[in-house]
This record gives structure tokens, C-alpha cells and sequence, in this order.
């Protein structure tokens, strides 16, 4: 950016969990006892007794996930051109040898082991196919008159590229004619480069689609918190912990992040309305828009002559995320059940196939009807229980222990909480509706657990007799206990070896109880760090086509989230920025410690005014070079007062990817 230091830029924040949640690297395997400790006999138990009470003998999941077999690759790998491992099945190999496990909830196993497809399948024949296990996501491919229709294009190009191969091999070469972008999720649409040449869409040979709001969503959900939300997805993901029986096991939704090269190309054809029909390449398809669902802007599409429904990422084979533990906006559950209704209804009712973005398809119009039904009425449920529960008073401290999924849907396994959990998930809709705050004065301005937990430890009579007691409440299953307790003594003293290694150990075993994968991984992964501390990977910088999608404007607020106001403070100035290539003019303005920026204004009396085409800023986006850089260099025109640019670039922060979450984690 400005600075002669070259700062790390927005870009680890638009590529979140496609940088930070990378597949395991050898690293991050001798990060992490791979044996884990053994499940307790209190975790055995409860294992056994899901055993009996789940209902295993509804096996019509692995029925459809294996239907229309054609072949896998013979290969369980993809690299890059470097030789680096992109993608690696191997690791999940443990899964398929038909072993149960205690370190893992019985029904998250299942999940897991149905999540092991590789390969491509046949889903209509002569029209529709599905490379599955290649990505986080799955890639789908539409027969038309001349080409491919691919709906979504996986994360990266190396995997997308792999996956269109295997088709082309096993079906036929043929063209690419369109891409659909089914959301603005980076796991959808960040191959793009692996399939497509983006001059022969700028030729028109190739048509891109999405749904309306796509470019503004795909690179500012991520920005301006970019920061936290990817050392969080490291939780999520589970990204230093191996893939074992004790460690990463799943994703819910596919098993895991490829670790390659991700890009985006704009769309050529945006979908507007809540409904449009489009033929391309002799298809038809109706496109639905369902904004604000899984994500803010998300499309369901519907081939009316082969009765196909296209459910996106909004009906899989899990209960989703309404709040995602790495961090975005509360999405809204009643508006997700609303227009999964609304497809049941207007389509549903006529379909024979149901094809989604993960996992795997449903065919026969009974079985669709069952799952689209279970699906909206688990979010509906979600939606109105909560609220219910709150009108009478119960809090969002406490709603995660009141909030019951009915028996009814609990024995549905497409509705499961592999994603998404009711402990998360029903906070967010008390979040959603009323906020953070529980209506207890106590808690409306709390102090910092750093500073409570001090007299909290001094009165449970010091860190002795705390250990003593976690150590008891360890040893007879009561392990959420066992975590308030500790919790505050790590507070208190980040560097009590002892009470860390006990919590470690009370963490390991929520997360072999928990039937969420995103809640595994996040108390494994947290409990590696108690035992050995926080590893960083450094993510890389100017490597990424996304960064040059974000809007001048959006890079601008970037910045803005880099400004310590501490030091900023006093020191107001205003700099017009001018994009002559774009035709773009913008107000840049220090003022009360705070940096801001306007669209289409000039300042008659700026500090500074600097000039620099786009195509020139493109670079100082993606990290490459600093805006000092590139006008030192002659890319572009300074006017005025150059120190303004000294002054800003003397209060911008450099964000670290492996700052401390849990005191005395990082070493």
C-alpha cells in the first residue's frame, strides 16, 4: 500500500479459507500428536449409545451417493505445476475400512464415510454429470447442444482442471460454453481459471452466470474482518490438526479446502429478477435467486424438460450454518425456509432429480418432497423455537441448552447437524433478532476475561485447588465443567502448564463427542494449541486475480480497517484520488483518527491529490507493490503535500495471520 515497508494487503482477507485452512502440509502433521488420547470411557458410553438409538438402518443415503458410478481417477493426489499437493484423499484412506470409532460421533462418521466419493457420476443420463470428492464442493456438468454447462467450478484451478479432465476423458472432449456461479462462496467459483480461457469470454464464446449482487458478495464478505475471520477458519477447518480418527475427520459438507491457485472472472450474464428462464447452448433453465439465504446472493435453477432441480448450496445433506464459526454475517433461518418452500412448491412437486453443490443427488419425486420438506421445516424450526424460547425470557447464554431439535427431524438424516449445530446455530437467531446482550446489566459491559478472572481464581481458593477439582471433574465425564473452571484459571495465568494440559484434554473429548464437524475441529484444533502452541502459516501475498474484483472504494475501507486511531488521532488531512482509466474520482479523508473515502467527489482544497490508473493500482491491491512504489516508478502523478502519504502510511497496521485467542497459546 503506502508504506515503504510492504505491508501484507486485503488479499488474505478476500481469500480466507482458501489461503488459511489449506490442506495439511508436513508441517502441520508433526504439528500434532497424530494418536490423539483414547476416548473416555464417559465418551465410549455415549458413542455406544448413539449407536442404538440412530437410525442406522435407513441406509438410502449411501444408496444415492454411490448411484451412477462411472470411474475414478487413478490417482488419489493433485498437484500443482510445482509439484505441491493440492488435494490429497489419501488421508481420509482411514475411513474406508469399515472400522468404527470412539473418537468419533457415530453419525458424523457416517457423514464422513459417505463424503468419500471420488469421482464421476452419472446423475440424468446424457445430460447431467457430477466429478464429486475433487474439492470442498462439487463440480456439475450439463450436457448442451455443443458443450459443457458447468455448474460451479470448485476452489481451485488445479482441481477444477482435474475434475473437467475426468469427464472429458470418460464422456467425451467438449467445449466449455457457460459457467454458472451458483454464489458469491470462493468455493464455487474459485477454479474458474482451470476451465475456462478468460479471453474467449471476453470474445463471447463463453458465458459466465450468476445471480444478481455476485460480484459485490464474492470479494467484501471476507474484507473488512478478513484478518480474524481466517485465523478462525483455521478452527473451523481444522487446518493443523491431520486427518485421523483423533483429529480431522470431515467437512459436512465435502471432506475438506484444496490448497491451489484460486481466480475469478466477472459474469457476463447476471440474473436479475426472482425468476428468468435462459437457453444457452440448447438448455433451458429457470434461474431462481435466493438472496440472503446460505449466502447473500445465491441461485436454485430448474431444468424443466428433464424435471432436474438445481438446489445450490441451500438443501444438502446436512443442517447448514445460520452463523458460521469463522465468522460472517447471522444469515436469516425463516428467509432460508421460506425459499427452500417456495422451490418446493413452484418445482419440487414436479422433480425426479435433486442435485445440489455437495455432497450427493436425490432421485424420485417422494424422496425429493421428503428431503426438501425436512429441510425447510429445520430451519423454519430453528427460526420459531428460539423465538418462542425467547419471548419467554430464555437468553442467548442459555439458548444452546434449551433449544431441542423435535424427535421428528432428528431422525432425518439429511437434517443432522454436520454443518451447522443447535448450540451455534440457535444463539444466532437470538443474535439475529436481539442482539448480543442478555438483558442482565452484568454482562452489558463486562470486564475483559483477563482482568475477572484473577478474583474468580483467588476465590475458587487459587490455582491448586482448581487443577484439583478440573482433574476430578475430568476423570468423572464432566468435561463442560471441567472447562468453566479452567477457563478462568488460563486467564488468570496463561503460562499454568498444568490447568492447560487438563483443558487440552477436556477439549479432546468435546470434540470426539461432537456430531458438527465445524465444532470438532475447532475444540481439537484449540486443544492442540494448549499443548504446543499456535502455528502460523504465512499466507502468500499478491497471488490472486479476486483482489483486482474489489472496487477502489472497497480497497479504500480496507485500508481503513489497517488505521490505528491512537496514533491517527489530530493528524486530519484530504486526498483526492483519481482513476483516469475508470473515470472514477474519490475523497479521501483522515479525519477523528478515522480514514474515509467517498465516490464520485473532488475536494476543492485537498492535501494531496494523486492520479494512477486502475490497471496500475491493481498491483498495489494484490500486494505487489506499494502506492510510495508505484509513483516513485512513474506509475501515476502525486500533487501537493507528499507528506500526507508518509503520515498515512506511519499509522497503518500490519495484521498478524497467528495472534493469541486463548492466552498462552502462542509461543
Amino acid at each position: 500500500m503506502i508504506s515503504q515497508q510492504r505491508p501484507s494487503s486485503a488479499i488474505p482477507a478476500i481469500l480466507l479459507f482458501c489461503i488459511l485452512s489449506l490442506s495439511l502440509n508436513a508441517s502441520a502433521q508433526d504439528h500434532f500428536n497424530g494418536s490423539g488420547n483414547q476416548a473416555s470411557e464417559y465418551t465410549i458410553q455415549l458413542q455406544q449409545e448413539l449407536r442404538r438409538s440412530l437410525p442406522f438402518a435407513d441406509d438410502r443415503d449411501f444408496e444415492e451417493s454411490r448411484r451412477g458410478f462411472i470411474a475414478e481417477p487413478d490417482y488419489r493426489q493433485i498437484t500443482a505445476e510445482n509439484g505441491r499437493v493440492v488435494w490429497d484423499m489419501t488421508r481420509y484412506d482411514f475411513l474406508l475400512n469399515s472400522q468404527t470409532y470412539d473418537s468419533i460421533h457415530p453419525s458424523l462418521q457416517r457423514q464422513a464415510t459417505l463424503n468419500m466419493n471420488y469421482g464421476l457420476y452419472e446423475i440424468v443420463p446424457d445430460f447431467m454429470y457430477q466429478v464429486r470428492g475433487f474439492d470442498l464442493a462439487n463440480m456439475t456438468l450439463v450436457m448442451g447442444d455443443s458443450g459443457w454447462l458447468i455448474f460451479d467450478v470448485l476452489l481451485s484451478s488445479q482441481t477444477a482442471n482435474a475434475a473437467l479432465s475426468l469427464a472429458n476423458q470418460h464422456l467425451g472432449e467438449r467445449p466449455v460454453k457457460a459457467v454458472v456461479y451458483s454464489h458469491s462462496h470462493i468455493d464455487h467459483f474459485g477454479g474458474i481459471r482451470g476451465v475456462v480461457d478468460e479471453a474467449k469470454v471476453t470474445e463471447g464464446v463463453v458465458q459466465i452466470i450468476a445471480p444478481k449482487g455476485f460480484m459485490a458478495e464474492a470479494i467484501s464478505e471476507n474484507v473488512y474482518a478478513g484478518n480474524a475471520m481466517s485465523r478462525r477458519a483455521g478452527f473451523q477447518y481444522g487446518r493443523n490438526i491431520p486427518s485421523s480418527p483423533f483429529g480431522q475427520v470431515d467437512s459436512a459438507i465435502g471432506k475438506g479446502l484444496a490448497a491451489g491457485t484460486t481466480g475469478l472472472i466477472a459474469p457476463t450474464l447476471v440474473i436479475e429478477n426472482d425468476y428468468e428462464e435462459h437457453t444457452v447452448d440448447g438448455v433451458t433453465m429457470v434461474f431462481q435467486n435466493t438472496p440472503g439465504t446460505e449466502a447473500p446472493a445465491e441461485m436454485n435453477t430448474w431444468f424443466p424438460q428433464e424435471k432436474v432441480f438445481w438446489a445450490a448450496e441451500n438443501i444438502t445433506a446436512t443442517v447448514h450454518n445460520v452463523y458460521t464459526l469463522r465468522g460472517a454475517l447471522v444469515r436469516d433461518a425463516l428467509s432460508w425456509s421460506k425459499q427452500i418452500n417456495e422451490a418446493l412448491y413452484r418445482f419440487g412437486r414436479d422433480a425426479e432429480v435433486l442435485v445440489s453443490s455437495h455432497n450427493w443427488p436425490r432421485w424420485g419425486n417422494d424422496r425429493i418432497q421428503e428431503v426438501m420438506r425436512a429441510q425447510r421445516d429445520a430451519y423454519a424450526n430453528l427460526n420459531n423455537q428460539v423465538l418462542f424460547l425467547a419471548n419467554q425470557g430464555v437468553t442467548i447464554n442459555e439458548i444452546h441448552n434449551e433449544y431441542v431439535v423435535p424427535e421428528s427431524l432428528q431422525k432425518q438424516w439429511n437434517v443432522r447437524q454436520y454443518h451447522g449445530s443447535e448450540f451455534h446455530n440457535s444463539r444466532a437467531v437470538i443474535n439475529r433478532y436481539l442482539g448480543y446482550w442478555d438483558g442482565n446489566p452484568a454482562t452489558l459491559a463486562p470486564l475483559s476475561p483477563a482482568d475477572s478472572a484473577p478474583l474468580f481464581v483467588e476465590m475458587m481458593g487459587g490455582a491448586t485447588s482448581i487443577v484439583a477439582k478440573a482433574q476430578e471433574l475430568y476423570e468423572s465425564g464432566e468435561y463442560r465443567l471441567a472447562m468453566e473452571i479452567l477457563n478462568k484459571l488460563i486467564y488468570a495465568q496463561p503460562d499454568n502448564r498444568q490447568g492447560k494440559t487438563i483443558l487440552a484434554d477436556v477439549f479432546e473429548q468435546l470434540g470426539y463427542q461432537y456430531e458438527s464437524a465445524s465444532m470438532r475441529n475447532v475444540f481439537l484444533a484449540t486443544a492442540q494449541e494448549l499443548r504446543n502452541g499456535t502455528q502460523t502459516i504465512v499466507a502468500p501475498r499478491g497471488t490472486s486475480p479476486l483482489a483486482r474484483a474489489m472496487t477502489t472504494s472497497q480497497w479504500w475501507d480496507a485500508v481503513a480497517t489497517r488505521v490505528d486511531s491512537s496514533r491517527a488521532d489530530g493528524n486530519d488531512y484530504v486526498i483526492n484520488f483519481i482513476t483516469p482509466d475508470t473515470e472514477q474520482t474519490f475523497v479521501v479523508e483522515m479525519s477523528g483518527g478515522t480514514l474515509s473515502n467517498i465516490e464520485g467527489y473532488l475536494s476543492n482544497n485537498p492535501d494531496a491529490t494523486v492520479t494512477m490508473d486502475r490497471t496500475d493500482l491493481d498491483v498495489v491491491i494484490m500486494g505487489q507493490a506499494t502506492l510510495a512504489e508505484q509513483l516513485q516508478d512513474g506509475y501515476g502523478t502525486l500533487q501537493g503535500d507528499a507528506s500526507v502519504l508518509l503520515s498515512l502510511a506511519s499509522v497503518l497496521i500490519d495484521f498478524q495471520t497467528g495472534f493469541e485467542i486463548l492466552p498462552g497459546t502462542v509461543q
